[in-house]
């Protein structure tokens, strides 16, 4: 069976890597693209169940080196999600030096998170989780952006790889 998992996650990879390529080769405009309809069913289906082997009820913790826990129930490895980050290209759009990203099209996630987690209120853990599931809920800090954030990562990744993206982001905030 995780077998099957894995090489289903690797196609939903491969094709988010066409997508954005083909993106690009036409000159990046997404103007008569669309993503109505996938914003209702997406934003929390993945965090409705959680997995058996993440806890769900210990917020934080210390083995995940971030300093202000994460309302995901579950503590990241920052490691694993430079890997995640990559694989999901999100540096296309992203700048995040953790990760040797630069990309422009999207928020800087050096600079931007943290002022944006506390204009909206919300823990740090709590904030970036919700920008990586739900991009739609908050518009980050020199938005609206040209290319929105895909809405489907709250489904094609695991609670775990959320996590670590988590872990990743969260760790590369200045206090």
């Amino acid at each position: 069976m995780l077998k099957v998992l894995i090489a289903g996650l690797l196609g939903t990879l491969a094709g988010i890597a066409v997508m954005v390529i083909v993106i690009v080769a036409a000159g990046g405009s997404t103007d008569n693209s669309s993503s109505v309809g996938l914003n209702a069913t997406v934003s929390t289906a993945a965090l409705s169940t959680p997995a058996s082997s993440t806890p769900t009820s210990t917020p934080g913790g210390s083995s995940g080196g971030s300093s202000g826990g994460s309302s995901t129930g579950a503590t990241g490895n920052a490691s694993a999600g430079k890997a995640v980050f990559a694989s999901n290209v999100c540096g296309s759009c992203h700048t995040l030096s953790a990760a040797g990203a630069t990309g422009t099209i999207g928020p800087d996630l050096d600079k931007e998170v943290t002022i944006d987690a506390t204009k909206d209120k919300m823990p740090l853990g709590a904030f970036i989780q919700q920008s990586i599931t739900d991009p739609t809920a908050y518009t980050a800090s020199g938005g609206p952006w040209s290319t929105p954030m895909p809405t489907t990562f709250g489904s094609s990744l695991s609670s775990t790889q959320i996590a670590d993206l988590v872990a990743l982001i969260e760790s590369s905030q200045s206090s």
